[in-house]
């Protein structure tokens, strides 16, 4: 899909789930999998892990032909953003607006979802050239703070990450949220290394639910 079908895709799925390769790639692939099974069609391998790289390519590969969308978080330089999209990253999102990495997806075509916390830095990220803001960590003003983002910022879209919980969902929507990033409370690092596969789907499913729920109510 082109940039503009999954910036749709990722406001229309809302919840990217934030996926730390913490094993092998093999068994990466059954997390992958246990979360598109729970109704969450958006992923992102963080590159801070071992083998990232090799983890998205393998992934990439294992959902094609599969209504995904794969990305790559944690970016923090060109170089390494160019091997992300290489290795099948359909985004980036980075922790601070890197102008470097900014360019990179330009010239490659994809979004990219910049870090940001105060005003300030929303702006700068706005400004040069982010599709998308991911305010984080979100736990520290919680969906009052991204309400009050968008009133001088309505044509941002933000993305709350860190501490967006089931009992939030809601909340963080109605704020003006465009998606939410989920990490530890959808495929946590216990659930992963211990290869509780089921208890991932079940958070995924939750969670998707959860939006689901929302829109039908509003």
């Amino acid at each position: 899909m082109n940039k503009n079908e999954a910036l749709v895709f990722l406001r229309h799925h809302c919840i990217t789930a934030v996926v730390r390769a913490e094993t092998n790639c093999d068994a990466f692939l059954h997390v992958v999998d246990a979360v598109i099974e729970g109704g969450v069609r958006c992923l992102e391998v963080t590159l801070t892990t071992p083998d990232a790289l090799r983890c998205l390519e393998m992934a990439s590969e294992h959902l094609k032909g599969t209504e995904a969308l794969l990305g790559a978080s944690a970016v923090v330089d060109g170089q390494i953003c160019r091997m992300a999209v290489l290795s099948g990253a359909q985004y980036i999102v980075t922790p601070i607006a890197t102008p470097e990495v900014i360019a990179v997806t330009q010239r490659c075509g994809v979004p990219i979802m910049c870090g940001a916390y105060t005003p300030t830095e929303v702006f700068h990220a706005w400004q040069s050239g982010a599709d998308m803001v991911k305010v984080f960590p979100a736990s520290l003003g919680g969906p009052e703070y991204i309400e009050v983002l968008q009133e001088p910022f309505p044509q941002v879209p933000l993305v709350p990450g860190g501490g967006v919980k089931l009992n939030n969902v809601a909340a963080y929507l109605r704020a003006g949220a465009a998606a939410l990033a989920v990490g530890a409370n959808l495929a946590g690092k216990r659930a992963v290394e211990s290869k509780d596969y089921t208890a991932i789907t079940s958070n995924a499913h939750a969670f998707a639910h959860a939006v689901a729920r929302f829109r039908q109510e509003e």
